[in-house]
């Protein structure tokens, strides 16, 4: 204090009186304090107050009024302060952690008198943080583990924390539940609060949703805050082992089986799979991968039979076993048909059969392999009065109503005796000459035909059907192919065939060098690229045309003979005119 003013006593001095209890005044961090001196009513001149902060007991001068002007004292408080209400008030910004302690003011006039306010300060702390224990805890150990840890930061006073588990309070319990908490005092005067949470789990606790809570006032009144549940993770013995196999329902030959064993426990124990035949009562051990799933990519009926899995823990050497469950793998063999390479004279008949094991019902079909036609139900095709058309290939299928989508098929192709067959006897085409040019031909029968060429090429075959074959000619164009065309000749043992190519020459197109492709007109994969010559006017039109030429011949004869009888002509007369 500064010369001429006397501090107030220190509080409890032996034969003084009990000094009242301060005033209260509440007011956030970074907020401001408002310091009355007295009460509003009070008659107290205030043109003569110090104001006093009280640390540890040792009251400090920060402030003094004089005739009502008021002046700072060097120090903490120096830029902070000033006044309001005509002197009564002194107000302080900016608060800090550190300015909750008791202000005294003193009045001098008339009479000595003194107030003392209890400045309390606050602040929110910040929404709490809650790390879980990474390493998960055992159900085993012998003590409780760390189960998370919650942070509240920068708060004042230092907040106080409440731990819940699924929604309830925690409470301490011997060897059962701890909170260890400690605080962090910052260079702001905050607090940071560090509280941990230990427990001892039971596997009901796998589940188990765990927060803090932060109970903490302001001038407002009470508040709280809360961080996000977390859970941490249990480890417990398995007490159950069983097995599942997806997918559920019938199973066919060709499906991806999945065979998954599975436990309560956590982590799951090791797993095996055991596999008995259901005939030979044979027991084959399989290993899983680590998940516990035995993938069968491409299920066979091989795989059928009594599966169990087994859970080894390795930790306590204990051993489980579950129920078994039989997986079956419905089936049908490959069908067989006879005769395999049935053939027939024209006008015949033929009698096909069709033949498949399963260990299910089987129904059989018959479909015409070329257009896809149902031709009868049953494991008997029976075929009368063959014509050439009836050639070709027929397909049974083997299926199980009872699996959707299990069924097998087997194609066979009936053969009919007859010389070679062929889709036309000429045709024609424009070309270039010098062009080089691939010429082709196709034909049928039984026996297979064999295709030769009336002119010099390369010539390639290849096969459509087991009847059918397909030539290829490759040849240049000259003045005498376009003369003499190319001839095609398809034999057997039973006669032969002929398609005759005519070429006329394409004047409008450069005479270069070139290829072009010849098409029959019905080919199974071929795309024809020749320009056909337009066809002959039919005969019938041709009928007509002379028939016309020749009435119009007799109408002019008739009418010449006429105008000759009448003398209108001048020819044919002897002698001269007069």
């Amino acid at each position: 204090p500064r010369a001429g003013t006397a501090p107030p006593p220190p509080p409890g001095v032996p034969g003084e009186a009990e000094p009242p209890a301060p005033e209260l005044v509440e007011a956030e961090v970074g907020g401001t304090a408002l310091l009355t001196c007295g009460p509003s009513h009070s008659q107290s001149n205030f043109s003569h107050v110090d104001w006093f902060s009280v640390h540890k007991e040792k009251p400090t001068l920060i402030f003094r009024v004089r005739k009502g002007q008021g002046q700072s004292e060097p120090g903490e408080y120096q830029q902070r302060l000033s006044l309001q209400d005509r002197g009564t008030t002194l107000v302080l910004s900016h608060v800090t952690p550190q300015d909750e302690r008791i202000f005294l003011c003193q009045v001098k006039r008339p009479q000595s008198q003194e107030h003392r306010i209890q400045l309390r300060v606050y602040k929110a702390p910040e929404e709490p943080t809650i790390q879980v224990n990474p390493l998960g805890i055992s159900v085993s150990s012998k003590e409780p583990e760390e189960v998370a840890t919650c942070v509240g930061k920068n708060g004042y006073p230092l907040p106080q924390v409440i731990w819940y588990k699924n929604g309830h309070s925690l409470k301490e319990e011997k060897d059962r539940v701890y909170i260890q908490s400690s605080q962090i005092v910052e260079s702001s005067g905050l607090y940071t609060l560090v509280s941990v949470l230990k427990a001892q789990l039971v596997t009901a606790d796998k589940d188990a949703l765990f927060y803090c809570e932060l109970s903490y006032r302001l001038p407002s009144g009470n508040h709280m805050k809360e961080s996000r549940e977390v859970s941490v993770q249990v480890f417990y013995p398995a007490e159950k082992v069983w097995l599942e196999v997806e997918p559920v329902g019938a199973l066919k030959e060709g499906d991806r089986v999945e065979i998954r064993c599975l436990a309560d426990g956590n982590p799951p124990p090791h797993f095996t799979i055991s596999k008995q035949n259901l005939s030979t009562k044979e027991v084959e051990e399989m290993t899983p991968e680590d998940n516990g799933v035995l993938v069968l990519e491409s299920a066979q009926k091989e795989h059928s039979g009594l599966y169990q899995c087994q859970g080894l823990d390795l930790e306590t050497m204990a051993s489980l076993l579950s129920d078994q469950q039989e997986l079956l793998v419905n089936y049908v063999s490959a069908v067989r048909v006879s005769p395999a390479a049935p053939e027939s004279q024209e006008g015949g008949s033929l009698v096909l059969s069709c033949e498949a094991e399963s260990n299910q019902a089987v129904q059989f079909q018959w479909l015409r392999e070329k257009t896809g036609q149902v031709l009868t139900e049953g494991p008997l095709l029976q075929l009368h009065n063959l014509k050439r058309e009836a050639g070709g290939g027929y397909r049974c299928m083997a299926s199980v109503p009872s699996v959707p989508g299990l069924n097998r098929t087997q194609l066979v192709h009936v053969a009919i005796f007859g010389s070679p067959w062929m889709t036309q006897k000429e045709r024609r085409m424009w070309v270039q000459e010098n062009a080089v040019l691939n010429l082709s031909c196709e034909a049928s029968g039984h026996p297979r035909p064999t295709i030769s060429w009336s002119v010099e090429g390369m010539a390639q075959e290849q096969d459509q059907e087991p009847q059918s074959v397909l030539s290829v000619l490759s040849v240049l164009v000259t003045p005498e192919l376009l003369r003499t065309g190319a001839e095609c000749v398809a034999s057997n043992s039973l006669g032969r065939n002929t398609t005759t190519i005519f070429l006329e020459l394409d004047s409008s197109r450069s005479t270069g060098l070139s290829t072009s492709t010849d098409s029959p007109s019905v080919r199974a994969n071929g795309t024809s690229t020749e320009k056909k010559l337009p066809e002959p006017e039919s005969k019938g039109v041709a009928i007509v045309a002379v028939t016309v030429c020749v009435l119009v011949l007799a109408v002019l004869g008739a009418v010449l003979y006429f105008f000759y009888k009448k003398g209108k002509l001048p020819c044919g007369r002897s002698g001269k005119q007069e």
